[in-house]
């Protein structure tokens, strides 16, 4: 072969949207002059230029060419490592092509574009809009979605709660607004909302529609009854006060009749007829009966009449999370946090504190929900992701004060079981550490004060969680 070759250097790191130079160096070992033709190759050949394409050099001497790297902001330009390398072809012997090879590192970058279609839906009961999500970037986007609107008017029902998009790829998420209160009678009513893509680190995307309301009837039927209402209600009482007096003759024809075949009564003896009614018979008073003595206290009663039976003991209170962390902390001041779990098929566990473990391990057992209580540091936080529904609750958390019941998760069968959580306390920090299906124990890990963060599976591999501990 008579020819030598340098990249200097032969690893370069370049951001998408600008460019970098490498230095490409170039001896004829040979003795005859030679031409040399330079062609770059591979995945980053679209966006790599070569200055000279072509150069001529005498035996024994070197001569250098650059190579020029612009990444376009694109998902084209893959984020990491991509090797690359340049064809060089000589022109007096063509069939000796030296092939240069290096390596270019392409940082990633994240942009993510999001809109609603259409922005405006209309509806009596609910609305339907569609939220297009596109990922811009070079690199996975992860991102959960919530809605939100002033005054807390609507309910929302998206599906899918969260969304992983490829580079370069979108993702569709069908989402269902539900007006909470019913307009039965009158005009539409317009409501903003906005629905938010959220993603680890980065401010919140938001994306504003509105939802048109209609009223379940028109407003001209209210009038109409409101109307038909009033006029009955007069006629009513037009009615009764002005009704016909009906009187029958029947009363006085029979007077008269008795009058004339009647003879007339002895004043020594009154007649029946002059008597009146006889007199009610006097009432006999009544006899109240005399209460039966009352046992004394005490006094259960004798077997023969069945007295009074002993009373039913009350069901003992559940123990709860709180219940625990109250008595804990009658017995010794500071910071504690007590928890239980409730396993599936088993039920709520009884509670445990400061660091011991709530749940099962190696037992094939999910997490379905998570029972939590503070002391000492201003009350706790928290949210539930499960398997299948993600965060179910979207941007609304679980909290409670020092000494009170925090829950997250569902009991209910129809629900999936936990597979990670958020949690934080107002005052101080917090560490947890999460057994997860097929994973085991993930690492201990510790929020900043008044900071929240994230236990248990990884999203994308959405496996069973299984058992805890938490300190504070």
């Amino acid at each position: 072969m008579s020819l030598w070759t340098s990249l200097e250097p032969a690893s370069a790191t370049v951001d998408p949207g600008a460019s970098t130079r490498v230095r490409l160096r170039v001896r004829n070992t040979g003795d005859v002059v030679d031409e040399y033709r330079f062609e770059p190759v591979g995945s980053v050949a679209p966006w790599t230029t070569v200055e000279p394409p072509t150069l001529r050099l005498y035996p024994g001497t070197t001569g250098t060419v650059e190579l020029t790297f612009s990444p376009p902001r694109t998902p084209d330009a893959t984020a990491g490592p991509n090797p690359y390398a340049v064809r060089i072809t000589p022109t007096e012997h063509p069939d000796a092509v030296t092939v240069p090879e290096g390596n270019l590192t392409v940082t990633p970058f994240t942009e993510v574009r999001a809109e609603l279609v259409p922005p405006t839906v209309k509806g009596r009961f609910r609305g339907r809009p569609r939220l297009a999500i596109d990922n811009l970037g070079n690199t996975r986007v992860t991102a959960s979605l919530s809605g939100t609107d002033t005054g807390d008017r609507l309910a929302y029902d998206l599906q899918p709660g969260n969304v992983q998009i490829e580079p370069g790829r979108a993702a569709f998420v069908d989402a269902t607004l539900r007006p909470r209160q019913i307009i039965w009678f009158g005009s539409k009513e317009e409501q903003p909302y906005s629905l938010a893509v959220r993603r680890s680190g980065a401010q919140p995307l938001e994306v504003d529609g509105t939802f048109v309301q209609r009223g379940f009837l028109p407003r001209w039927l209210a009038t109409a009854l409101s109307l038909s209402l009033a006029l009955a209600i007069a006629f009513v009482m037009i009615w009764l006060a002005y009704k016909p007096q009906v009187r029958s003759l029947a009363g006085e024809k029979l007077e008269q009749a008795g009058a004339t075949a009647l003879p007339a009564p002895s004043p020594s003896a009154p007649s029946k007829a002059n008597a009146g009614p006889p007199p009610p018979p006097a009432e006999k008073p009544e006899e109240k009966p005399e209460p039966s003595p009352t046992p004394a206290a005490g006094d259960g009663g004798d077997g023969d009449g069945g007295g009074g039976g002993a009373s039913e003991e009350p069901e003992p209170k559940e123990r709860t999370a709180a219940t625990a962390v109250q008595e804990l902390a009658a017995r010794s001041e500071g910071r504690h946090i007590c928890y239980r779990a409730y396993v599936a098929d088993r039920g709520w566990q009884d509670p445990v504190c400061d660091g011991a473990e709530a749940g099962t391990v190696g037992k094939s057992l999910p997490i379905k929900a998570l029972n939590i209580a503070v002391s000492g540091v201003k009350g706790t936080s928290g949210n539930g992701a499960h398997v299948v529904e993600g965060w179910k609750t979207g941007s609304k958390w679980s909290s409670a004060a020092d000494g009170v019941d925090m829950y997250i998760g569902s009991t209910k069968e129809a629900v999936s079981p936990l597979q990670g959580y958020t949690i934080k306390v107002n005052d101080g920090s917090v560490c947890q550490n999460a057994h997860v299906a097929d994973k085991g124990w993930m690492g201990l890990g510790c929020t900043k004060p008044g900071d929240w963060m994230y236990g248990g599976s990884p999203m994308e591999q959405a496996k069973n969680l299984e058992a805890v501990r938490f300190t504070v």
